[in-house]
Order: C-alpha cells, then structure tokens, then sequence
C-alpha cells in the first residue's frame, strides 16, 4: 500500500528534484504538493511546480497555494542561489499547462489529515509557515498525521544564510517555533548536518540513463556546482530537499537521535538558530528526532534507481 504524502515546497532547485524523486519513486500516493514563498515568491514557487509537473507528464497531482509570507517577517528569497526564477533558468522559456488548484495549503493540510488519519506523511523542504498556520487553526493535526519530515536548520554545524542559520528556519524562526512545540509525536528534521554530506556530482548525472531528466538536472544545477566550488572547492550541489524525501523512501540512509530542539526568534546574531539540548541541561521531555548521520552512497544508489526506473 503506497503511502499518502503531501510535499510542502518554496520550489527552488533542490525542491524540484525532491518532487522528482518523490514521483518518480512510486512509492506514494501524492495527495497534493503545496506550495510556500521561500527560495521564491509564492508565486514563482507555484509556477515551478507546475512545471516539474509538466515536465514528468503528470496531470493529475493538484497544486496548492499556501503562505505568501512569513507569519511575522518579510519574505527573503534566495536569487544569489537558485536565480531569478528559482530553478537555474532550466526551465525558464518552458509554457506551463498544468494549473493549480483553488484552496489554501494550511486548510488542504487540515483537510488531508483528518481525511486520513494516522496515513499522511508531511515532508516540507521550505519554510514551516504551512504547517504553523495548520496547526494553529487545528491543533488536533498533530495526533492524527503519521509522520512530518522537514528539511531545515542545523545544530552541530554552521548556517548557510547566517554563521548559525539555514535558510528555512531563518526565513521564518517563528513558524518553526510553533510547528516544534505542537506535539507531533512524529517529526524528524534534516538539516545541514547531513544534506551537506549529500552532494550531487557531474559523476552522479551522468549515471541518469532518462535523457530528459539528466539535461534538466544538469542545467538547472550548473549555476549551483559553480557556486559550490567557488565557495567550497569542489563542483557539487548539496541535495538538502531530496534528502528529505529519500528518508520518506527509506528511513535507513540516515541516522538520528531524539532531543529537545528550539529555535531563536529574539536575537540580534542568531535568528533561526536551531538549538539541541544534546546534554539535557534544560531537562525538557524530547521533541524532534534529529538527522545526525546520512549514508550518502546508499542515497545516490537510491537516488539514481528511481530516477532511471
């Protein structure tokens, strides 16, 4: 039996090969993938998906609109990373046919748990304003969702927007805040620590036997590689997105450690700050199941099966 799954996504280029993975694995049944402002306006990020859509032939998936902002904050986009369309121009000329769906993401993730309780698997690759913005309208969310997966943050490593902060908690501190002390009685974060140590090489296209897929991925990424190398020596782009979505697959490439996890909202240096209480001294009961360790080879053999499945 699949598994019932919503991606909650700021669609830059790590999200959409997230969505690829995720589809192209059979592994799920996509009860829909909305969309957040992020890497990208909300607007941009719901265009891309729709695209990645198009791109797979896939035309039954609804896409939602969620959060046209944080809950507090201004947006803050990642251009400098993703380019001005979010998806490293790949698919910039690219006509868009499939269209997205009326609604709004917080309602349609309410509506999809409770539709379904005890099935529905959430994985976000943006930031949490989604699901904050559910649980605060329906906080008996948390009792009925199988499991949440998110990518964001960083707790033994350095940030990559700040010293401190990954790009997802930063932009919306907040609504992170609000999703780690709901309650979910299922919820694993995968941050820098280990999407770091998954890196997807010119070596890794080039096993990809789907034509299409390989000159998407190589073009959308190319920019990225470049940037890596330039700030990290080597020519790579850091699978943060899909990461999360191969832990959704198989639970095994990483392993984690349950702690009690906060995030900064009230600093002058450290907005976003994600901060494991890895010793105990606060004594507070554990919250998060945090990625420490991924298996990075055991992912790419994962990654490049389903994409030339």
């Amino acid at each position: 039996m699949k598994k019932k799954l919503i991606l909650d996504v700021d669609t830059g280029i790590d999200d959409a090969i997230g969505i690829l993975l995720a589809i192209k694995s059979r592994q799920f049944d996509i009860l829909g993938i909305t969309t957040v402002s992020g890497n990208v306006s909300l607007e941009s990020a719901t265009l891309n998906t729709c695209k990645i859509l198009d791109l797979l032939e896939e035309k039954d998936i609804p896409v939602i609109k969620g959060a046209d902002s944080p809950i507090l904050r201004k947006p803050f986009f990642e251009h400098r990373i993703h380019g001005e369309d979010g998806l490293g121009g790949a698919l910039k000329d690219v006509p868009i046919t499939h269209k997205y769906s009326e609604g709004f993401a917080p309602d349609f993730i309410i509506n999809s748990i409770l539709s379904f309780p005890g099935e529905v698997t959430l994985v976000l690759t943006g930031p949490l304003t989604n699901l904050a913005l559910a649980v605060k309208k329906c906080p008996q969310i948390t009792k009925h969702v199988k499991e949440v997966i998110f990518m964001g943050g960083v707790v033994k490593g350095v940030g990559n927007v700040t010293p401190t902060s990954e790009f997802n908690t930063f932009v919306d501190p907040e609504a992170a805040k609000i999703v780690l002390h709901a309650g979910f009685e299922s919820i694993i974060q995968v941050g820098l620590d280990v999407t770091r140590k998954a890196l997807l090489t010119e070596e890794h296209i080039k096993l990809l036997k789907n034509e299409k897929l390989a000159r998407y991925i190589n073009g959308s990424t190319a920019d990225y590689q470049q940037k890596y190398m330039e700030r990290y020596g080597m020519r790579a782009c850091a699978m943060h997105d899909p990461l999360a979505v191969g832990i959704a697959i198989n639970r095994n490439i990483v392993s984690s450690e349950k702690h009690y996890v906060d995030v900064e909202t009230k600093s002058e240096l450290c907005d976003g700050q994600l901060v494991c209480d890895f010793q105990n001294r606060l004594n507070k009961p554990a919250n998060l199941q945090v990625c420490l360790h991924v298996d990075s080879e055991a992912f790419f053999e994962l990654f490049i099966a389903i994409l030339n499945s």
